[in-house]
């Protein structure tokens, strides 16, 4: 019986095979890869790591799909019935470094394509791995990777760039157009390929800093730091050219600069 994609759970069925092998070439499997994939769905993606693992883990919420992987007995995939914003991807990925710690050149890595509802609250949800991840690579709303990639001064950069640079190295991939999924959504696609930072490390104070900071500095876009900023301007010692500036004007490092000192006061 063929499965219905269901709304709630923001199911989109990948189907166009030229697009799902550019995805698998970007997420560049080896045989003793750890990766976990977020909805595996019908398997467009699942299936292409199959062929190039030896061994994959899942996480799938749609119980209907769950029963539909484990009713195929495939001894190389692991299935998490689970939901990806409660799934604990800290110690997954935790056992997955321990598991390769002894290979050469193996990599831990997160995949999938999200589900566009709650894209945004799960990227923040995978931070609390980064420290244990190579890569992650996602399908997701083109608008949003397009926020997520942006640089100051450019008209989507937000909150959600910031957090996020503060944390990773990114790059738009591949355009996905509605076309290549079965219901094809209302919106375009794309791919983004995740790489932790490792030139820079936030305390927790320090990451709980920058939060605040860039929380406060977006929370009113049109106006200037002077006044989104106005609670912290003395702590931070900021210039008067600088408080004239909006917060799309800030580059990412300045706000960790900010973060760090907000920190340690």
């Amino acid at each position: 019986m063929a499965h219905q994609a269901r709304k709630r759970f923001g199911q989109h069925f990948l189907v166009d095979t030229g697009i799902i092998y550019s995805i698998i070439r970007a997420i560049e499997p080896h045989p003793i890869d750890q990766v976990i994939e977020i909805g595996p769905g019908l398997g467009a993606m699942t299936k292409p790591l199959l062929g190039s693992l030896d061994e994959l883990s899942v996480v799938e919420l749609d119980r209907d799909l769950v029963k539909r992987w484990q009713s195929q007995n495939i001894s190389t995939l692991k299935i998490f019935e689970a939901d990806a914003l409660k799934f604990d991807f800290l110690e997954w990925a935790k056992l997955a470094k321990e598991k390769i710690a002894n290979l050469v050149e193996p990599r831990v890595k997160i995949v999938g394509n999200l589900p566009y509802n709650i894209s945004s609250p799960l990227l923040f949800h995978l931070m609390s791995a980064a420290d244990y991840v190579d890569e992650q690579v996602f399908m997701l709303q083109a608008e949003v990777i397009e926020r997520m990639v942006a640089s100051h001064g450019d008209s989507e950069y937000g909150r959600l760039s910031v957090m996020l640079q503060s944390r990773y190295h990114m790059e738009n991939v591949l355009h996905v157009p509605p076309e290549a999924f079965d219901p094809p959504p209302k919106v375009d696609s794309a791919v983004v390929k995740m790489i932790p930072r490792t030139d820079l490390k936030l305390t927790p104070e320090e990451y709980e800093a920058l939060e605040t900071i860039v929380s406060m500095a977006f929370a009113q876009r049109r106006k200037v730091l002077r006044n989104n900023l106005s609670s912290v301007k003395e702590q931070l010692d900021l210039p008067d050219e600088t408080l004239a500036l909006r917060a799309q004007d800030i580059a990412v490092d300045d706000y960790i600069t900010w973060a760090r000192k907000l920190a340690h006061q």
